[in-house]
């Protein structure tokens, strides 16, 4: 049995898909030979809270605490919604207010690489000691926050303990790092911490294959591609809706407003009065103003159904209800190495996914494999029309369905497998 000792930000009762990687890697990491430690904030600022993954935590596994200091808590006297969506990553770059420009000036520019910054310095004061104490054979950091892997960085300098950097998102080529209004001096010191993390790094994971081609241009360390999954704690029964629900479960973002779909769902409305009467778009999550507005600018209110945040329970549950599960990412470069976690839930759903990003997305390549559904590039209207009507032509004869493949290795437990093994080859 190897001994990892895991350092995170995200954390039961953390809420959103910052959580749940490395929660169910060590739920499940004993059957495959690695005993967890985990290391967490005593206080964290959490911009949600899901107190239902609680339950995931395993009774055995030892959890080590230290206090952060974190400077949201102190914007939020100025700004409690913009601080909460700054720390969500929900920033705007349209009509930003005098107190959101100099929040993500600060942010981007006195906090570097992150708000997290602060907890380096006494976090490797407190493992020191315990590394010192206790026999582990790796050290894992997961990111973001970034600032995590500046722990790993300086431990792996004071021991002999291999050290896995994880990253569950890019650092400086993500999509909102150019929203953080960085001088020239904050960018550089950003890409040279990325650089040393990289090179310093005995084994990095990374959860696309985009991330890791973008990494190997900068560093010779092995990387390997271990993607988030889904993870069922009991056997869904699905109540399909009796509407044509197109739905999106999770949070859409200021940028993330796909008005060539409204557009689409717009025309659609206006063409067939049976449409209409049957059509839902459900969202469910954290929602951007803008987003609201624009489906409301498309004439598609009256179809419209917000049902705010909901529990991971709840959201595994109307995944499986929809008639269509919607996938939406921002039409950008940057974000072809982005796969958010839902994706692999919407597989274990096992309904049609309508997916929309930037061409040469990693979400393509994952969608034609496992034949769960399609996706298509921003300029391809004409398509996504046809697509969606081909579906409703299935709804309405009751033969609206999707027949999955290859999702098996997206389990939670066989990616823990995957991992377990990597880590394996690392400790020695």
């Amino acid at each position: 049995m190897k001994k990892a000792l895991i350092i995170t930000y995200y954390w039961p009762p953390a809420g959103g898909p910052g959580v749940q990687r490395w929660l169910n890697f060590v739920k499940y990491f004993k059957e495959f030979g690695i005993e967890p430690v985990v290391y967490v904030p005593e206080n964290p600022h959490y911009p949600l809270i899901d107190p239902s993954f609680e339950a995931d935590v395993p009774n055995d596994v030892e959890i080590l605490k230290h206090p952060v200091n974190e400077p949201y808590k102190f914007a939020k006297l100025l700004s409690k919604k913009k601080t909460s969506q700054i720390s969500s990553g929900i920033i705007s770059e349209k009509k930003q207010a005098s107190l959101e420009k100099l929040l993500l000036f600060i942010r981007g520019n006195f906090f570097i690489p992150d708000a997290r910054i602060g907890w380096v310095k006494p976090s490797v004061s407190i493992l020191k000691k315990y590394l010192s104490e206790n026999s582990i054979d790796t050290i894992i950091t997961t990111g973001p926050p970034h600032s995590l892997h500046l722990i790993g960085l300086q431990l792996q300098k004071v021991t002999n303990i291999p050290w896995v950097a994880d990253f569950r998102d890019p650092w400086t080529t993500i999509h909102y790092h150019k929203s953080l209004r960085l001088t020239k001096a904050s960018e550089k010191k950003h890409k040279q911490l990325e650089a040393e993390v990289l090179r310093s790094a005995d084994l990095i994971t990374v959860t696309s294959p985009t991330t890791k081609k973008e990494f190997q241009e900068i560093t010779q360390k092995p990387i390997e591609v271990i993607t988030n999954g889904y993870e069922m704690r009991e056997k869904i029964t699905p109540n399909l809706d009796t509407k044509f629900s197109i739905a999106h479960i999770g949070s859409l973002l200021s940028e993330r407003n796909p008005t060539v779909l409204w557009n689409v769902l717009s025309e659609l409305v206006l063409e067939n009065k049976e449409f209409t009467n049957d059509f839902q778009l459900t969202l469910a999550g954290t929602i951007s103003e803008s987003v609201v507005d624009s489906i409301k600018q498309n004439g598609l209110e009256d179809n419209l159904k917000l049902f705010g945040y909901v529990s991971h329970s709840e959201a595994l549950q109307m995944q499986h209800d929809a008639q269509v599960l919607l996938l939406l990412e921002i039409d950008r470069p940057e974000t072809k190495a982005i796969i958010p976690g839902k994706l692999f839930e919407y597989f274990a759903a096992e309904r049609p996914i309508v997916a929309l990003g930037p061409k040469g997305s990693d979400i393509e390549q994952l969608i034609r494999e496992t034949e769960s559904g399609q996706f298509f590039a921003y300029s391809e209207k004409g398509k996504l029309k046809s697509n969606i009507l081909k579906l409703y032509s299935e709804y309405k004869k009751g033969e609206l369905k999707v027949s999955s493949k290859n999702i098996s290795k997206y389990s939670r437990k066989n990616l823990t497998k995957h991992m377990a093994e990597t880590i394996k080859k690392v400790a020695g």
